[in-house]
């Protein structure tokens, strides 16, 4: 995950109170991910032999190895995030250390930048997923009309 640097101030806004609530949207939204990710999964199994036949499989695999590894990164991003809020004592603590609460800031950014690429890659790996399973139905379907 690359983040680009940003010279916009948010000290104005950026204070312990908005951090948490970040913090906080952000673990439901990554939560939802991982529940999310398990029916995608299922959704996978109940339609694997559909999605190995020759004329779907490129396009399948391609779109469950995405899956694959945006679960871990799930995973990963999710760990930071929990980290993060728990830092956030920092911000709050009486003690003024206005370096450590500057980096503290500036890593909220980066979150604030990464959470946001990582749920666009992710609502995208879900869209791509449900096409070719809606694919694989609709294919389906015509074939039971034939017969």
């Amino acid at each position: 995950m690359e983040t680009k640097e940003i010279n916009a101030k948010y000290d104005v806004w950026l204070n312990a109170e908005n951090m948490h609530r970040d913090s906080r949207n952000w673990l439901s939204e990554l939560e939802f991910a991982k529940d999310e990710e398990l029916f995608l999964d299922d959704l996978i199994k109940s339609y694997t032999l559909q999605l190995i036949d020759s004329k779907h499989f490129a396009e399948s695999k391609k779109v469950i190895d995405k899956l694959s590894k945006i679960q871990k990164e799930t995973d990963a991003l999710l760990e930071i995030v929990k980290n993060h809020e728990k830092g956030l004592s920092i911000m709050v603590d009486g003690i003024n250390e206005f370096d450590k609460e500057k980096a503290f800031k500036n890593k909220h950014v980066k979150l604030i930048i990464n959470v946001k690429n990582f749920l666009d890659r992710y609502k995208t790996i879900k869209t791509e997923l449900f096409t070719v399973v809606k694919g694989v139905l609709k294919e389906g379907k015509q074939k039971r009309l034939l017969e």
